[in-house]
């Protein structure tokens, strides 16, 4: 019989959330992209809604930041109440009740088409901020929803904090708001663990405390180039992510110029000073001189053609060279106003912003009070969360053998921006160094390892040597294949010194796994090391196996590959129900590859009759219910397969890649399984998230070994 559960905790778990600052510049974008990660992960379909956005034809930034980075298929309409002309109009007009009746129409007609619905309040743009933050706990209160008040910490001392504290707990008491945390941010780093021992005894609700970080609250060049409305020169898109921390105007001859440049400028400059231009494109190849951030010209100057040739000619700056009409003194004046804003395309500063707020405020304690019933749907990013949330849990050291490609050491800087891994990078130290810095990428603290000269070579040496012996390998060649990244990589983990290593992102399948198979070897009674795919789709998660491994499989194999693929499966929250395909169903075909499938399914129900497994099906009976109860009446697995089981390479390989062009599914993988100690192959053409997933998949098999 069930516990009697609390009528007013009950109904407190089930309302929303009401994020609104206290006053301007609170920095509440990055806690409600803290907010949205974990509710994308919990609680089903999500909506989002801003009471007021500011009038115009231009589209609110945070609605397009929110819609672009978790898919939101909303209408543009359906995520605002009003617009603030409309706003002031009714105010002006006493009709106070009549502008919170069309927010809260809005709302209840986009709760009804989602399962939770995440509000951003207004943006203290106008007026005064007293009065908005009245306005914006009424609206909380009007929809029901949980406020969650954020508050700005910078240059105030712990005595000031504590008393605009004590001010907003009167306020959110005279309006009966409901609060599920306070969250106070920018806080100086000197004094945040005083003010925290003082909050401990804070009963209300909780109030976490966030430390200022420069960098987040520095505008970047994508903020800048969107603010201004710029002409790109330059293409790589990943320098629009730098964060200019100072901008010069740059009006002088060229050696005095240089006495002023420091790192994170913005060098802001006539267009037609191309002694400026070519000084600064100079400082990106001098070790004498700190990385800009950027160049901007002015006054609808574009450079000459020879020196536009120039820059076209250098590839992809680490900096962005843009340009606009204004004059120096105005677009001066406008870039000091400009303010920090996240975009979608900046995935460093999300990285560093999610890091941040992740580890300074307990996301689960949050979750708990919010969540009272948890989605049966996963979506793709709803995996995503679960895998790195999982990650986070136990640190992992993970091993990335190619170390100065660049899209390991972009993925490498997000995860160490996470907090997810451990990271080692082996390729020559100084090569890596020169690339971390020419891209601008956080990556100050990675551990790098020089397989050539590192002291490990020759531990490394002799236990290949031991394990190897009876092959007739000698000691010498041992001691030269340690020169190898993926040999070493390989021993680094047999030894205990890291414990997964991914690689394959220019190395082919064979480079990468080879030495797993020679000095990891498979797990006790594993015969066989295969592979899986997760083929995310709108829903659901899938399993496929084995798409990229093992060409033709007998049928003791298949039934190894079946039996590690539900557990793989398990490992990552799937409940396994293991369809073992073929081209009949039932016992209506015959000949050698589908008596091949029939054997493997004995096979398997031996060693693991606690498996859910059948076979022989075809794909349409595995997955669509209505052929599943023509063909295969009253079974456990068709019509909701979670783990597809394909008879061969050819099959598998060109069925996943059929189904995931054709219905937009996220393929992760492909997942090495059966090995000792986890390693994973990338593909060639791989982008950086599907190493970061990766990265974060082996971490998690990590785990599950020590266990």
């Amino acid at each position: 019989m069930n516990s009697p559960v609390d009528s007013k905790q009950a109904s407190l778990i089930s309302q929303n959330i009401y994020i609104t600052g206290t006053d301007r510049n609170s920095g509440k974008s990055i806690i409600m992209l803290a907010m949205m990660e974990m509710l994308i992960g919990h609680a089903g379909k999500i909506g989002f809604l801003r009471p007021i956005i500011q009038a115009g034809d231009k589209k609110d930034d945070l609605i397009e930041f929110v819609t672009h980075r978790y898919q939101l298929e909303l209408p543009y309409e359906a995520m605002y109440g009003c617009k603030s002309d409309q706003a002031k109009e009714l105010l002006a007009s006493e009709q106070y009740d009549e502008l919170h009746k069309i927010i809260l129409a809005k709302y209840r007609a986009l709760k009804a088409q989602c399962d939770y619905v995440l509000c951003m309040g207004s943006d203290y743009r106008h007026g005064d901020s007293m009065f908005e933050f009245d306005f914006n706990a009424d609206v909380a209160n009007n929809l029901n929803c949980l406020m969650m008040p954020i508050m700005q910490g910078a240059d105030q001392d712990n005595l000031q904090i504590l008393n605009n504290l004590a001010r907003l707990k009167h306020d959110l008491h005279e309006h009966d708001n409901d609060v599920l945390a306070v969250i106070i941010n920018s806080v100086n780093p000197k004094q945040i663990e005083a003010l925290r021992e003082i909050l401990n005894h804070q009963t209300d609700f909780p109030v976490y405390t966030i430390p200022a970080v420069p960098s987040l609250e520095k505008p970047t060049i994508g903020n800048i180039a969107l603010a201004l409305g710029a002409k790109m020169f330059t293409s790589d898109l990943n320098a629009l992510g730098r964060e200019v921390y100072h901008y010069k105007v740059a009006a002088m001859l060229v050696p005095d110029f240089l006495d002023y440049v420091q790192s994170g400028d913005l060098i802001i400059t006539p267009g037609d000073r191309a002694d400026i231009i070519l000084a600064s494109l100079l400082t990106y190849h001098s070790t004498n001189y700190p990385q800009i951030s950027g160049l901007l010209l002015t006054g609808h100057q574009e450079p000459g053609p020879q020196v536009k040739s120039l820059i076209d000619g250098l590839g992809d700056l680490p900096f962005a060279v843009m340009g606009v009409d204004s004059d120096t003194f105005t677009t001066a004046l406008q870039v000091s106003q400009i303010t920090a804003r996240l975009h979608s395309q900046d995935d460093r500063k999300i990285a560093k912003a999610l890091g941040l707020v992740e580890s300074n405020i307990n996301m689960n304690e949050l979750r708990q009070s919010l969540m009272n019933k948890l989605t049966h749907k996963m979506t793709p990013l709803m995996f995503e969360y679960d895998l790195l949330q999982r990650a986070k849990a136990k640190k992992q050291h993970i091993v990335l053998p190619e170390g100065s490609e660049d899209r390991i050491l972009r993925a490498a800087e997000i995860l160490l921006l996470r907090d997810v891994v451990k990271i080692t990078l082996l390729g020559n130290e100084a090569e890596i160094r020169q690339k971390i810095q020419s891209m601008a990428l956080k990556l100050k603290d990675v551990d790098i390892i020089d397989p050539i000269t590192s002291e490990l070579r020759p531990l490394f040496a002799q236990a290949y040597y031991e394990a190897r012996k009876h092959k007739n390998i000698i000691y010498d060649t041992a001691f030269d294949l340690m020169a190898d990244v993926s040999y070493f990589g390989t021993l680094m983990i047999h030894l205990g010194f890291a414990d997964g290593m991914v690689s394959g992102a220019v190395h082919s399948t064979q480079h990468t796994i080879r030495p797993a198979f020679e000095i990891i070897k498979t797990k006790p009674g594993a015969s066989i090391v295969s592979s899986v795919f997760f083929m995310c789709m709108e829903d659901r998660v899938l399993v496929y196996g084995d798409c990229a491994v093992n060409p033709n499989p007998n049928a003791q194999e298949l039934a190894d590959i079946a039996i590690s693929a539900a557990d793989t499966a398990r490992m990552f929250n799937i409940e396994p129900r293991v369809a073992m395909l073929s081209y009949s169903t039932g016992d209506s075909g015959k000949g050698e590859a589908v008596d091949k499938v029939r054997k493997a399914v004995k096979i398997a129900h031996s060693q693991r009759p606690d498996l859910i497994l059948e076979g022989p099906m075809q794909y349409d009976a595995a997955v669509d219910s209505g052929v599943a109860k023509t063909k295969l009446p009253g079974s456990k697995v068709a019509g909701q397969a979670s783990v597809f089981i394909f008879p061969d390479l050819n099959t598998g390989n060109n069925t996943y890649k059929a189904v995931q062009r054709s219905s937009g599914a996220i393929a992760v993988g492909p997942v090495l399984q059966g090995l000792n100690k986890p390693v994973n192959d990338l593909s060639r053409g791989c982008s950086v998230p599907d190493i970061v997933n990766t990265v974060i998949i082996t971490a998690i098999q990590a785990q599950e070994s020590e266990k």
